[in-house]
């Protein structure tokens, strides 16, 4: 019976507004489906690595591939995602590691596109089941990022972004 009439009502809803339903609103609303006399919970589902990635641009360079920081550190981090010269020599010492020939130089830190395939190569590498937070947390802070209380508040900043795709 709780089959048919689950049934019932998102066929209602789907002849009602087939493309104006809101899958963010439906997303968090938790559904019991009873199977083989079981209830199960559907959970909203983790937000995407691509999720994550806008949501740390926004925060580095809020979108600005030229963006230049850290000029007191004689350094600077640059780019849309503020990539450090020691961070390009970590994604090449990866992909050497790996046998992969594609390196890196400094100046594909100003491209979105290839700043976006070093954190990928970064963090399948370090982070590759870990939670957005871990992820996020050590991008800012290094490798002992999780340990360092400062980190606290960029992941609060990373992760309002990331609650705004909820809305």
């Amino acid at each position: 019976m709780q089959k048919i009439i689950t049934g019932a009502l998102l066929l209602s809803t789907l002849v009602i507004s087939p493309n104006t339903v809101n899958q963010q609103v439906t997303d968090k609303i938790d559904t019991v489906v009873k199977v083989d006399d079981v209830e199960r919970v559907s959970k909203p589902e983790q937000p995407k690595v691509s999720e994550l990635i806008d949501a740390l641009i926004y925060v580095e360079s809020r979108g600005n591939d030229s963006a230049i920081g850290d000029r007191h550190l004689g350094k600077p981090s640059v780019g849309c995602l503020q990539i450090r010269p020691i961070m390009v020599r970590e994604v090449n010492r990866i992909l050497k590691r790996k046998k992969k020939e594609l390196r890196y130089t400094m100046d594909d830190r100003f491209s979105r596109e290839k700043s976006i395939e070093m954190f990928m190569v970064w963090k399948d590498h370090y982070h590759n089941s870990d939670n957005f937070e871990e992820i996020a947390r050590t991008w800012n802070g290094g490798p002992r990022g999780m340990k360092n209380k400062k980190t606290l508040s960029y992941w609060s900043k990373v992760k309002f972004e990331l609650s705004k795709k909820d809305i």
